[in-house]
C-alpha cells in the first residue's frame, strides 16, 4: 500500500484522526493533483484545475497537527468530487 492511500485510508477513518500531519495532508491533496494557490495569512487553498475544485484549510502552528474540523472538511469535499468513494 503506497504513503499516499495511506494517509487517505487515515483521514476516512472514524473518528477523525487526531494527530494528522500538515505535511502529509499537504503531501496527499497534491498527490490527488491539487495545487497550493499562492496566499498569506495561515488559510490555504488548493485548487484542482480540471474539476474546477478548491478546498480551504488552516494551516496549523506551531504544532504540525491539523485540527479534526479541517480533517472532516477536506473529507466532505473529496467525497463530493470523487476522490473518495466511501
Amino acid at each position: 500500500m503506497s504513503k499516499h492511500q495511506k494517509a487517505l485510508d487515515r483521514l476516512c477513518a472514524i473518528p477523525p484522526p487526531a494527530d494528522l500531519k500538515w505535511n502529509d495532508l499537504k503531501a496527499l491533496l497534491e498527490h490527488l493533483g491539487y495545487k497550493m494557490l499562492k496566499n498569506s495569512g495561515s488559510r490555504r487553498k488548493f485548487f484542482h484545475a480540471e474539476k474546477e475544485a478548491l478546498v480551504i484549510c488552516h494551516e496549523p502552528h506551531p504544532s504540525p497537527v491539523v485540527d479534526k474540523g479541517c480533517v472532516v472538511g477536506v473529507v466532505e469535499h473529496l467525497r463530493a468530487y470523487g476522490f473518495i468513494k466511501k
